[in-house]
C-alpha cells in the first residue's frame, strides 16, 4: 500500500509506477535534490518523485489568472470541467529545454480529451521567457510569475524544484505533483488516473 505523509490539509500518497521506464530520474545527479547555476540563478532541480492526492483530501480549486506571453489574458476559472495541467518552467532551467518537446507531444495528445495545459514561468523577465518560448514552442499558453505570487496558491504542494508538473482535477483542485523533468508515459498515466477519479 502506498505510504502516507501527514501534511496541513493534505493527505499525500505516494505511487510508484510498476514498469520502470515511468520512472523519472533526477535532471543532474541523484542525489533528492541539488542546486545549480544558470545565468547566475541558483535552482533546485526535482528527484522526479510524485505525489498524488487522493480526491477526498484535495484542497480547494486553485485559481490564476494573469497575462500570458503572447500578452493575452487568461483565466482558468474557465477550464473548470477539465482537467488542466501546470508546467513550472524558466529559461535558465536546462531540463526545461529537454522537457519542452515531451510536454508539446502531450498537450496534443490529450487536447482531444479536453485537458488543458498552461506553463507557468518564473523568475524571468519577459524577453528572456519570449525568446524561449520561441525556441523550445509547447504549443500552449503561459503565464509569467516573475515574483512568485502566483505560486502561493498551490501552498504546500506547490514547485519544491525546477520544472515541476501540477495537474488539477476537473474541480481546480491539485490532485498530483511531479518534481523534475516528467517523461510522456508518466504524465500520459497521472493525466489517466485524474480523469478516472472524476468520472
Amino acid at each position: 500500500m502506498p505510504a502516507k505523509l501527514q501534511e496541513p490539509n493534505v493527505v499525500k500518497h505516494f505511487v510508484t509506477f510498476a514498469l520502470a521506464t515511468l520512472l523519472l530520474t533526477s535532471c543532474t545527479a541523484n542525489s533528492p535534490a541539488n542546486t545549480g547555476t544558470a545565468s547566475g540563478t541558483n535552482y533546485v532541480a526535482g528527484d522526479g518523485s510524485m505525489t498524488y492526492v487522493s480526491t477526498v483530501n484535495r484542497g480547494p480549486a486553485i485559481n490564476l489568472k494573469g497575462i500570458t506571453l503572447e500578452r493575452k489574458p487568461l483565466d482558468i476559472r474557465t477550464w473548470r470541467g477539465n482537467v488542466v495541467v501546470v508546467n513550472f518552467w524558466a529559461s535558465w532551467c536546462g531540463p526545461c529545454r529537454s522537457e519542452a518537446a515531451t510536454l508539446a507531444n502531450s498537450y496534443k495528445e490529450f487536447a482531444p480529451r479536453n485537458v488543458h495545459f498552461l506553463g507557468l514561468n518564473t523568475r524571468d523577465g519577459v524577453a528572456a521567457a519570449q525568446a524561449f518560448n520561441s525556441r523550445f514552442p509547447t504549443g500552449f499558453p503561459s503565464l509569467q510569475d516573475q515574483d512568485g505570487k502566483l505560486i502561493l496558491n498551490f501552498g504546500n504542494l506547490g514547485p519544491a524544484a525546477t520544472p515541476t508538473t501540477i495537474v488539477l482535477d476537473s474541480a481546480g483542485r491539485i490532485a498530483a505533483r511531479i518534481l523534475g523533468p516528467v517523461s510522456q508515459a508518466q504524465l500520459r498515466s497521472v493525466i489517466n488516473a485524474v480523469i478516472k477519479d472524476d468520472q
